[in-house]
């Protein structure tokens, strides 16, 4: 069977192709970010894989959910409609959470923007994280917004998470890579 990533991706293209068009990215990506919550949630996750359920019914469940939310307007036009009826029909609610992750990514690329995750030994004060930024504004050519996070198993250094890309230069790595050497 294919990964969730695989599966997602010809959704958050349409769904990303229909945003920009429409140039509502930010409603459909604050949407997407609902319904995840929404099909993530273990309840909602527990009702929706009742095999009694139908797929109708199923979108129906979703859609009067979200239309108690800010999310409202886009699954409520035709297109947002549509989305959640395509997905039940084929099987695939569960990949709504990917879905949303995948159109953030082509959202920030499409704004120049990359979202980067700092994972630190120590708390890092805000210079830092600027020095961070901008060192990896001008190596990757994009907007850097740095998502922070402590990770004391580290031991010491950080690791730099931007996509697929990956700069680890935390103690524990080095450590590793050590006794890897010494070991073989």
């Amino acid at each position: 069977m294919a990964d969730s990533s695989t599966i997602a991706r010809p959704y958050a293209k349409a769904v990303f192709a229909i945003a920009s068009e429409s140039g509502e990215l930010a409603a459909w990506s604050q949407a997407l970010a609902c319904a995840a919550a929404v099909v993530g949630d273990p309840l909602a996750r527990q009702y929706l894989a009742r095999p009694a359920l139908g797929a109708a019914e199923r979108a129906g469940f979703v859609q009067s959910i979200l239309a108690k939310t800010d999310a409202r307007d886009v699954f409520s036009s035709p297109a947002g409609k549509n989305l959640l009826a395509v997905l039940s029909e084929s099987g695939r609610l569960p990949a709504v959470p990917e879905i949303a992750l995948q159109f953030e990514k082509l959202k920030a690329l499409a704004e120049n923007k990359i979202r980067v995750r700092l994972v630190s030994a120590n708390a890092v004060d805000s210079q830092q994280v600027r020095k961070v930024a901008e060192a990896l504004r001008r190596r990757l050519g994009l907007d850097v917004e740095v998502d922070v996070e402590i990770d004391p198993a580290l031991v010491g250094g950080a690791v730099v998470r931007a996509d697929d890309k990956v700069i680890d230069g935390s103690v524990k790595s080095r450590l590793q890579r050590l006794a890897g050497s010494l070991i073989g």
